[in-house]
């Protein structure tokens, strides 16, 4: 599903990424660990294709098509979608609206007409109520005074209305308590199906706890230095990554 050959990325001049390479199959779950200033966050945003990061060698490939020649909007209607770190807030914009037009935009990519409005309105009330959020959340501004929980919740809540083929989730942990980390996670996992990809990246064994990856990887220096199934998170919770940066320098 997803192919990234030796990626070399570099931001405000600096090399951040340095001939990385990853695999996602249809039906994984990889999640992406390292210590901080690895690169981390700047793959998703890179294959997102966020603004601010130069890709100076090396390709990315989604489902067969050049990700890098393609637009913002084509990566999403093709069916990717990054769950951020910390969620933008829209002012004037509700939430509802969002969703709605981002769905029928994502119909329209398919050749679909839009959604009824009563289908809608059964479809987002199904996933907000499973993301046990309330239905005001619908007529709010998009993450406008939401706690960061919340924002969390909201992000999920946006790809369970969107189903992507490939979701990269960058810290959708970070600032949870143990309940909503649950509850996020429940999103998660409800999104493993066997034509769908999930890249996530974490800092915390915590997350991994509640959804259980196929792969580890872990990133140094902006390489992935070895990878593993999800006894490697463990390992590296008992062991943090030193032992891994000094082999990396050996």
């Amino acid at each position: 599903m997803l192919e990234v050959k030796d990626l070399h990325v570099t931001v405000e001049g600096s090399e951040i990424l340095k001939g990385l390479n990853l695999t996602v199959k249809a039906g994984e779950v990889h999640a992406i660990m390292g210590p901080n200033g690895a690169g981390k966050s700047t793959l998703s945003a890179v294959i997102a294709g966020k603004d601010g990061y130069e890709v100076t060698a090396g390709s990315i490939t989604f489902e067969g098509r050049d990700v890098l020649e393609m637009e913002i909007e084509e990566r999403a209607q093709a069916g990717l979608l990054l769950g951020f770190q910390y969620p933008v807030e829209i002012p004037g914009v509700k939430n509802i609206y969002l969703l709605k037009a981002a769905l029928n935009a994502q119909r329209a990519a398919r050749g679909e007409g839009e959604i009824p409005a009563p289908e809608f309105m059964k479809l987002i009330k199904e996933k907000v109520a499973f993301m046990k959020m309330d239905t005001s959340f619908l007529q709010r501004a998009v993450n406008e005074g939401f706690s960061g929980g919340e924002k969390k919740r909201n992000e999920i809540l946006q790809m369970l209305v969107l189903q992507p083929k490939l979701a990269m989730l960058d810290e959708i942990d970070s600032g949870l308590d143990i309940d909503a980390m649950r509850v996020v996670a429940d999103g998660v996992n409800s999104l493993r199906a066997k034509d769908r990809g999930i890249l996530l990246v974490t800092h915390y064994q915590r997350l991994l706890d509640f959804v259980v990856p196929d792969k580890v990887h872990v990133l140094v220096d902006g390489r992935i230095v070895k990878s593993g199934d999800a006894e490697l998170a463990r390992e590296l919770e008992a062991r943090g990554y030193e032992w891994l940066l000094e082999e990396t320098a050996a």
